[in-house]
């Protein structure tokens, strides 16, 4: 099996992919690349089992009705101050950022809607069409070929660490020592420990492989409808020796 990440970012510089090889009882890096194009990922893609990518697959679904709304003018049902705050964490969150939220104390994903996140979720946007273009499932539920991942939430629930930004270094020798026996970063490894970027890539391929496997969270079935429309955020299911 071949999977591969993308750390996503709204430009080609600070974009990162990783791909990693499986095979019985071991894994190793076959690539790690800084400033990738879309044409680059889409092929990458193309040619993996499962792709994760480290960002938001979709909009809130309330957020995305109150902007088609208030295009045409229907703006009547805004609320009031005393009940805005709750109203705007509605509109501002997707069913999946909530479900990580309860299932992994700590971690809240940002809110593509109101963050930065939003320019790379545009750039996503269009690489989710490519791939639809091209005959690709890009099921936002995460059943297809792509999956959205989330590093916190994954090294979180893996037992790596329970603090995340600002930590890079050690995050990186922690993630190396856990999946040192079976785990090959070969002449990468350099380049995983000192850049965010690319550390934040291997992660979604390892999430990517994860969910292949049937090791990551599922939606229910009230939330699966949203899934699909808003993206799902994969959270692994076991620790990391359950993946090669």
């Amino acid at each position: 099996m071949l999977t591969a990440g993308v750390d996503l970012a709204p430009t080609d510089e600070r974009t990162a992919l990783v791909t990693v090889a499986w095979s019985r009882g071991r894994a190793a890096l076959r690539e790690v690349t800084i400033g990738v194009s879309d044409a680059r990922i889409v092929a990458t893609v193309r040619q993996s089992d499962k792709t994760g990518f480290n960002c938001a697959l979709g909009w809130p679904e309330p957020f995305a009705a109150l902007v088609n709304a208030h295009r045409v003018g229907h703006t009547a049902s805004l609320p009031s101050r005393e009940n805005g705050a709750n109203w705007r964490r509605v509109m501002m969150y997707r069913t999946t950022d909530e479900a990580v939220r309860a299932t992994v104390p700590g971690v809240v994903p940002a809110s593509v809607a109101a963050d930065r996140q939003g320019h790379a979720a545009l750039r996503c946007a269009a690489l989710q069409a490519m791939l639809a273009r091209s005959g690709h499932d890009v099921d936002r539920s995460g059943t297809g070929t792509i999956v959205e991942t989330h590093p916190a939430a994954s090294l979180h629930r893996w037992g790596v660490t329970r603090r995340y930004k600002g930590r890079h270094a050690g995050l990186a020798a922690a993630l190396h020592d856990a999946t040192a026996r079976w785990l090959d970063l070969g002449s990468f490894a350099p380049l995983v420990i000192t850049n965010r970027d690319a550390f934040d890539a291997l992660v979604a391929a390892l999430t990517a492989r994860a969910t292949a496997l049937g090791l990551t969270l599922r939606p229910d079935p009230d939330q699966l409808p949203l899934a699909k429309i808003e993206g799902w955020i994969a959270v692994p299911s076991t620790g990391l020796d359950a993946l090669p």
